[in-house]
């Protein structure tokens, strides 16, 4: 566990004090405020004319806003993420220090998760302005009576978050050239979102496996407050995966060495 600790203190160091960490936050605080207030008045105003019409009913102003927010969230960390996992271990490979790791009193399972976790915690330094306008908008709205949904939306999108984040550290492992892990993690997120897309309206298994190994097809019913354990399997699943693929690459890297 203190080595555990050890290596998690230094990947955070690391991680903040990167110019590109900077610029991930400063871009995605930007672009993700920028939404939620043209997502915010649009509904507002779309409640506003209901309620002046003819037969006016009650809008869940909240509930679309959180929705539609959390799906632009969704899609803003497709285009981030890779930014951030890109030198977790290709700047290692870069340096010449991934052999010193392989061969340091750390485990493999250590290394791994060390790296990882830092990467959560960035993930969710990221979410606290979002964490933060669903919060007042529980507070200073009308919404469900519950907080529920709320916290259901937000551990949806750290569960996406964190397959992609996996899936982006494996893709790191493989090369020392920061410039082509960003690319080709970017390139496998884009894909993974539009395999729904891809697949035909039939429901032959193939169609049906591609709509289920799309990312986003799982995270609607987190927006919506709902938890499903198929959708809980599936990132979890994508997380190990991911984490078990970059075992296998520092396993090769050694025999290499």
């Amino acid at each position: 566990m203190r080595n555990y600790l050890a290596l998690l203190g230094k990947e955070l160091n690391t991680l903040f004090v990167s110019p590109i960490a900077y610029t991930v936050l400063a871009v995605f605080y930007a672009v993700s405020g920028y939404f939620f207030y043209i997502i915010l008045s649009f509904f507002v105003q779309q409640s506003s004319m209901r309620q002046m019409g003819p037969s006016p009913f009650p809008m869940d102003v909240p509930g679309l806003v959180m929705a539609s927010y959390l799906g632009v969230l969704s899609t803003i960390l497709l285009f981030l993420l890779p930014m951030v996992t890109m030198g977790i271990f290709a700047e290692e490979r870069k340096r010449g220090t991934i052999e010193l790791l392989l061969t340091s009193p750390i485990t493999r399972l250590q290394l791994i998760l060390g790296k990882f976790s830092a990467a959560m915690i960035f993930l969710m330094v990221m979410l606290v302005p979002a964490a933060l306008k669903i919060l007042l908008l529980f507070l200073y709205s009308d919404p469900a009576p519950s907080p529920s949904p709320y916290l259901v939306a937000l551990l949806g999108v750290l569960l996406l978050g964190g397959a992609l984040m996996a899936i982006g550290l494996f893709v790191s492992s493989l090369t020392e050239n920061q410039i082509v892990a960003a690319a080709a993690t970017f390139g496998i997120f884009i894909i993974l979102w539009v395999l729904d897309a891809s697949a035909e309206s039939s429901t032959t298994i193939w169609n049906e496996t591609l709509r289920y190994l799309a990312v986003l097809n799982h995270y609607e019913d987190f927006t919506k407050g709902i938890i499903d354990t198929q959708h809980l399997v599936f990132y979890l699943s994508f997380v190990c995966l991911g984490l078990f693929l970059t075992s296998l690459s520092l396993d090769s890297e050694k025999w290499r060495s």
